[in-house]
């Protein structure tokens, strides 16, 4: 499989203009954003993979190491990629495309990664980790979130302790997460944090990146949460 992927930071890219979009997607990993997921329902296939060449750029001129994603489209991930562009696999769902077929497509560098949100999915999750089909998954919501409806209730802090414990694999936490959230999340054991809106509405998306990264680092651990550039907290 890939290098294990930096998840500290994870944007996942929201609503706005492909502009807007790309312009906070580059901001993100000069901040230090390990991964930027290309999200953007509804749309068409063609219109996404243009967004997702767009972001991949324009990510790979502010920071070569941060991955690109796509969300749920294996196919226009590995459209992508067939076109020597900067992206390097996908995030799938539940009901999306078997990890073992995504893998078989994309290949065995790929980054693959797979939603959970309850000890039963990620102990299904373990399964698939051990075959050396998925790299990470995301686990939520952490608070209820008008972005993504999962049906599944949600965590809070305390139980991120327990399923991060259990994964065989990083764990990213995401829904409605806010810089302010990251220390007592990192204390969890969760690998980092998925944004969206606190991310995408920040005044300077690249110093939001940047204190998230921080709360995830041994200095950081336990330091007290921020707000966006222009001293507002926001949320996913």
């Amino acid at each position: 499989m890939a290098a294990e992927p930096d998840l500290r930071c994870y944007l996942v890219t929201g609503a706005g203009t492909p502009e807007h979009i790309t312009e906070v997607a580059a901001a993100a990993a000069r901040g230090g954003a390990g991964v930027v997921q290309v999200r953007s329902k509804p749309i068409d296939a063609g219109d996404l993979l243009e967004l997702t060449v767009s972001v991949a750029r324009a990510v790979a001129e502010a920071n070569p190491a941060t991955k690109v994603l796509v969300d749920d489209r294996v196919d226009v991930a590995a459209a992508a990629m067939a076109r020597g562009e900067n992206v390097h696999g996908v995030h799938v769902g539940q009901s999306d495309l078997p990890v073992a077929d995504v893998r078989r497509l994309l290949g065995e560098d790929a980054v693959i990664g797979l939603t959970t949100g309850t000890r039963e999915l990620v102990e299904a999750a373990n399964v698939h980790a051990a075959a050396g089909l998925i790299d990470y998954v995301g686990c939520g919501p952490y608070k209820p979130t008008p972005t993504k409806d999962s049906g599944r209730e949600p965590l809070g802090v305390e139980a991120y302790r327990e399923l991060a414990e259990l994964s065989a694999v990083p764990m990213v936490a995401i829904g409605s997460v806010t810089a302010e959230d990251a220390p007592a999340l990192a204390a969890t054991g969760v690998a980092g944090v998925a944004v969206v809106r606190a991310l995408m509405n920040a005044g300077d998306p690249a110093g939001y990146a940047a204190r998230i990264v921080r709360a995830f680092s041994p200095a950081g651990a336990g330091a007290p949460g921020g707000a966006d550039g222009n001293g507002n907290e926001e949320s996913r």
